[in-house]
């Protein structure tokens, strides 16, 4: 099963944050919509993206719009990965090894990025690195702050097209 496409309803789960709160997607969807972020800590192309990801948290955090990573691996590594890389949103941890709610939401590759709206529904459905897909939600983002659209990338920075997952 490939991930699940735009149009798709958003599988509600619950799963704790790697500081031990739980997460319900239902309750944050309530105060608007949610960037997900599945990754894996050992993903050269998640170290690569993420970053771009809290770029966009940074630039939009309390506009309305919550990014949230899913996390494949154990609070110690996720731990290890968000200083590394400088995440400082919020971090869930899927159960390993069953990945229940990476299995719900059909990963096959990581990363893989889902735009989901205020009514559940999946609007942008990213696998790997996709430029396009990044602007896309960017520009969403900026449009639920009433914002224009930020200037993500800097001046000189190789920034690619697509990176495969």
């Amino acid at each position: 099963m490939a991930a699940l496409v735009t149009g798709t309803k958003a599988p509600e789960f619950s799963l704790k944050t790697l500081e031990g709160k739980q997460f319900s997607l239902s309750a944050e969807l309530a105060r608007g919509p949610v960037v997900l972020v599945f990754f894996k800590v050992s993903c050269p192309t998640c170290q690569y993206a993420l970053p771009f990801f809290e770029r966009l948290h940074k630039i939009y955090e309390r506009k309305g719009v919550t990014v949230v990573g899913v996390s494949q691996n154990g609070a110690k590594d996720t731990a290890a990965f968000n200083q590394e890389f400088g995440v400082t949103f919020p971090v869930l941890l899927d159960d390993t090894p069953s990945y229940p709610v990476s299995n719900a939401y059909g990963l096959t590759n990581v990363p893989t990025i889902f735009w989901v709206a205020q009514d559940g529904e999946i609007e942008v459905s990213s696998v790997a690195w996709v430029k396009a897909d990044f602007e896309q939600i960017n520009r969403k983002m900026a449009e639920i702050g009433k914002l224009p659209s930020a200037a993500v990338f800097k001046p000189g920075e190789d920034v690619r097209d697509f990176r495969a997952g």
